[in-house]
């Protein structure tokens, strides 16, 4: 196994440790002390919020398709990553394929446990606020943000 594909297989592992943990642990707390445990006041609390649609709430309305359904497009999309990290000789490629891996696989543990993607972290600026999201979303976010300054970039050094 090339090392591109051990270090995106680790960022894989450790999203998925780090995503399942957060929540469980954050889970636990918020249900103990109530649904809203403000951090840095205006600015950061920790929720409970089940999403039902994809990454931010997008596609969560009445209409939301079902658990399984977003789970098979995620696990279809990590399949065609999985093949895009096996063809790439970019770390900023393969990092980021990692990354979405992990967070993806993260959320589909999440439907598959509770119908729902638990998000916590709830951020507001002034008027301003950003949809309740997880450690499976930055993980994403992240990842998709190393995978596009690759391609911009053109980076293209051969991995170790």
């Amino acid at each position: 196994m090339r090392a591109i594909d051990r270090q995106a297989m680790g960022l894989v592992a450790l999203t998925l440790i780090a995503d399942q943990a957060s929540k469980e642990l954050l889970l636990r707390h918020l249900l103990k002390i109530g649904t809203v445990q403000p951090i840095i006041d205006g600015f950061f609390q920790l929720v409970i919020v089940w999403n039902r649609g994809v990454s931010f709430g997008l596609l969560s309305g009445d209409g939301a398709l079902p658990p399984w359904v977003l789970s098979g497009v995620a696990i279809a999309v990590c399949i065609g990553l999985f093949l895009w990290l096996r063809l790439t000789d970019s770390l900023l490629t393969g990092w980021g394929i990692g990354l979405v891996m992990g967070g993806a696989i993260g959320n589909v543990i999440d439907r598959a446990r509770w119908g729902a993607v638990f998000d916590f972290a709830d951020f507001h600026v002034q008027d301003w606020h950003w949809p309740a999201f997880n450690v499976a979303d930055a993980a994403i976010v992240v990842g998709v943000g190393l995978m596009l300054v690759d391609s911009l970039i053109g980076e293209r050094k051969r991995a170790p």
